[in-house]
C-alpha cells in the first residue's frame, strides 16, 4: 500500500560525490520524517540525515559538513548529496519514512536499500 524506492547509489573514489534520492508513494495520509539510515559492520542501521515536516535536520556527526539533505514535500521525496565521500562511508543505504496511514498510528517504512562503495 506505501513504499519507498530508493536511487542514485554507485561506487565513487575518496573525494567524490554521489546523490541518493528516495520517493515515497501508496495511500498515506502525511509524512513524520523521512531520511537515510546505513548498515554498520554490526548489521544494524545507523540514522545518516534525516529531516521531519517541519523541514528540522539531523545528521549522524561524521557526516556533518560533507552530506545534506533536501525535501520535495510536493512530490513526496527527500534527496541526499554526499560530498567529499571516504571509504568509512561505505554500506548499504536505506531510506526510511516514517508515516501516519490512518492517523491513529504511525508506520515505519524501509526501502529496500542502495549499495555506496567508495574506494580507490
Amino acid at each position: 500500500q506505501v513504499q519507498v524506492v530508493e536511487s542514485g547509489g554507485g561506487v565513487v573514489q575518496p573525494g567524490g560525490s554521489l546523490r541518493l534520492s528516495c520517493a515515497a508513494s501508496g495511500s498515506f495520509v502525511s509524512i513524520a520524517r523521512m531520511g537515510w539510515y546505513r548498515q554498520n559492520p554490526a548489521n544494524g542501521r545507523d540514522l545518516v540525515a534525516t529531516i521531519d515536516k517541519q523541514g528540522t535536520k539531523d545528521y549522524m556527526d561524521s557526516v556533518k559538513g560533507r552530506f545534506t539533505i533536501s525535501r520535495d514535500s510536493a512530490k513526496n521525496t527527500v534527496d541526499l548529496q554526499m560530498d567529499n565521500l571516504q571509504p568509512d562511508d561505505t554500506a548499504v543505504y536505506y531510506c526510511n519514512a516514517i508515516m501516519s496511514l490512518t492517523g491513529d498510528g504511525l508506520y515505519n517504512v524501509w526501502g529496500q536499500g542502495t549499495q555506496v562503495t567508495v574506494s580507490s
